[in-house]
């Protein structure tokens, strides 16, 4: 039994993944589990079984998954599943969990722009409205480069300490 990424064993998650179909998650679900048997506990395989039921709208029964996963997991994976995971708990309304996961993740991956947008949309999920758009703020100014956004940079760098400072 190995929890490693083998050329073989990430030849075949591609393989299973490529054949998704959203609309009928019942046969990539099947596959994964499938590939889970042959490969207990790989956190890897874990990661996909747990993403495949995400992905079914079974969010409390990917939970399991992604909680198994996520210690063995680095790189990019790892991202990814924090990132699933952490929404996963906002579409569960396990708001204060969702949060953690996504401070926790954004420190680990502060690089990461797509962990800063979930995050805002947890944030506003919970309520913290401003500290949401506080979020996305930041996003902007730290990535749209465009010379408008340019010019204000200031000004949104500053609406956004404003905001994520409120109550």
């Amino acid at each position: 039994m190995t929890t490693e990424l083998t050329p073989e064993l990430a030849a075949t998650i591609e393989e299973g993944f490529s054949k998704r179909d959203r609309a009928n998650m019942g046969p990539t679900i099947a596959f994964f589990e499938k590939l889970l048997s042959e490969h207990p506990d790989n956190p890897h395989v874990l990661y996909e079984v747990g993403g495949s039921y995400d992905t079914a709208g079974l969010e409390e029964k990917a939970v399991g998954y992604y909680e198994r996963a996520l210690p063995g997991l680095t790189g990019e994976t790892r991202r990814k599943c924090l990132l699933q995971y952490g929404s996963t708990l906002r579409n569960l309304g396990r708001f204060d969990e969702s949060l953690a996961v996504f401070k926790d993740a954004c420190a680990e991956y502060p690089e990461s722009d797509s962990l800063r947008v979930f995050k805002a949309l947890t944030l506003h999920a919970a309520g913290k409205n401003d500290k949401a758009l506080a979020t996305l703020l930041l996003v902007i100014a730290d990535k749209v480069d465009s010379a408008e956004i340019k010019r204000y940079e200031a000004a949104i760098r500053g609406n956004a300490d404003y905001l994520a400072n409120l109550g």
